[in-house]
């Protein structure tokens, strides 16, 4: 996605690894996947779930049932999409509510908001500097 990388890139947070399951979209020869190219150009580790073992990426799978129930159930009965342009828009706005305004009670979540979580966890270059000079 073409927001991804630009979104960490505003906020100053570099990805080191990416964590992805075996599928072919994902996977392939390392000199010639285009997935595999993007991520050794961007300098990030690929690592890869255990086959055929979805609970080694719980995070997703959670997130992929909570979709389901939030949103797609949903709209499916609320909505007839005339293009997929018209599904990805309502996507995109529930990925924003989910991100910026639901609260989630999972682990390391403390009823924060994820997009909340993710400024919490990011290390600025000022904060490293000072988490460096108080070990010294």
């Amino acid at each position: 996605n073409e927001d991804v990388l630009p979104f960490f890139e505003e906020h100053a947070a570099r990805i080191s690894t990416i964590l992805s399951d075996n599928g072919r979209e994902f996977c392939g020869r390392p000199d010639r996947h285009p997935y595999e190219l993007f991520l050794q150009l961007e300098g990030i580790e690929h690592r890869t779930t255990q086959v055929r073992r979805p609970q080694s990426n719980g995070f997703v799978e959670r997130l992929h049932r909570t979709l389901l129930d939030e949103h797609f159930r949903i709209k499916g009965r609320e909505k007839w999409y005339e293009s997929v342009e018209e599904m990805q828009e309502d996507l995109d706005s529930y990925l924003n509510h989910y991100n910026r305004e639901r609260t989630h009670q999972g682990r390391g979540m403390d009823g924060r908001v994820p997009y909340q979580a993710f400024l919490d966890g990011i290390v600025t270059g000022e904060a490293e500097a000072e988490v460096i000079e108080e070990a010294a």
